[in-house]
């Protein structure tokens, strides 16, 4: 009994970091209409940024801050917001399928960065031993696995909340008359590159959080980590629960997530040693099977988006 609870306190923590990622990649396409197919490179810079500032000295490699596990979070979020900036300003001028191309290349250049990067990343062998918040106070690793996951989900809860006050506002407003009109809210004399540049911003700082989560829960961080797969999990979370709803987002997390451990579990489980490896790769056909039938029988996702703009709001 205990073992059933240890995996599913585990399960949903995990859920809860992929439905953070989720509420930022819903907040940049499906308000927004920004194609981001960077995720993992968003949630790496977090990762990373949370090891160097909480880690030990590491040496040879840049670190030894040993700062609080709460100031390396908010370096996770600064660090993706910093990086986001620099990606965004350039590249927001694209459109759709361009803005996706330059967006996987640099989730791929950051991903490249973590391997070979020896002194700032450690390289292939990556990050050991960063600090879990609080974890001296408790006895036993079941109980500070419940008090982590009520973290994770106290954090989910609060970005849920804001980001709901957001996109039912004047700003989410504009993002969803940017996203169907860029013309005519340009007409109203809304900047469409700067609300572009927000929204962008803002969802990526969450997937960086919630790389600082995942690497605080680990406590080990490599770059196999942060592997494409991560954003074609997202992609699929988020069109599942449906785009445009941030319920939809979190609930497209956890199913999805719980689809890809249960299918992870039956591999384990029904193929011999030899054959796992291959075998793993059935979980990407299953995600991709899973995807390919949302988008033929529900489009709109689970729940389907979220009619937060009156018709007759002002924007």
């Amino acid at each position: 009994m205990s073992g059933f609870l240890a995996y599913g306190v585990f399960f949903l923590t995990i859920a809860l970091v992929y439905a953070l990622m989720a509420l930022g990649l819903n907040l940049q396409w499906g308000f927004t209409g920004l194609f981001n197919v960077g995720v993992a490179g968003f949630f790496a810079v977090g990762a990373y940024a949370t090891a160097i500032l909480t880690g030990p000295d590491y040496p040879g490699q840049l670190g030894g801050f040993a700062l609080p596990v709460p100031i390396g979070w908010l370096g996770a979020l600064f660090f993706s917001g910093v990086a986001a900036i620099l990606v965004g300003v350039p590249t927001l001028r694209l459109r759709h399928d361009y803005l996706a191309i330059s967006t996987f290349g640099i989730a791929i250049v950051i991903q490249l960065v973590a391997l070979n990067f020896e002194p700032l990343t450690g390289g292939a062998l990556g990050l050991n031993f960063i600090p879990r918040p609080l974890l001296a106070a408790f006895s036993d690793t079941l109980t500070y696995a419940v008090f982590y996951l009520a973290v994770v989900a106290g954090i989910v809860a609060l970005a849920y909340l804001a980001l709901e006050r957001l996109v039912r506002g004047p700003w989410g407003r504009t993002l969803r008359a940017i996203r169907e009109e860029e013309t005519a809210a340009a007409a109203l004399g809304k900047n469409a590159g700067l609300f572009r540049l927000q929204a962008f911003v803002l969802g990526s700082m969450l997937m960086g959080l919630a790389g600082g989560l995942y690497a605080s829960f680990f406590g080990f961080i490599a770059p196999t980590d942060f592997q494409p797969i991560v954003t074609f999990q997202l992609w699929t979370m988020l069109i599942l629960g449906g785009a445009g709803n941030n319920r939809g987002a979190v609930l497209g997390a956890i199913l999805v997530w719980g689809l890809w451990s249960a299918s992870g579990a039956l591999v384990h489980e029904l193929l011999p040693a030899t054959l796992q490896v291959r075998g793993a790769a059935l979980q990407i056909v299953l995600i991709g099977v899973v995807l390919a039938l949302v988008l033929l029988f529900r489009p709109r996702g689970l729940i389907g988006e979220d009619p937060v703009v009156s018709p007759h709001a002002r924007l």
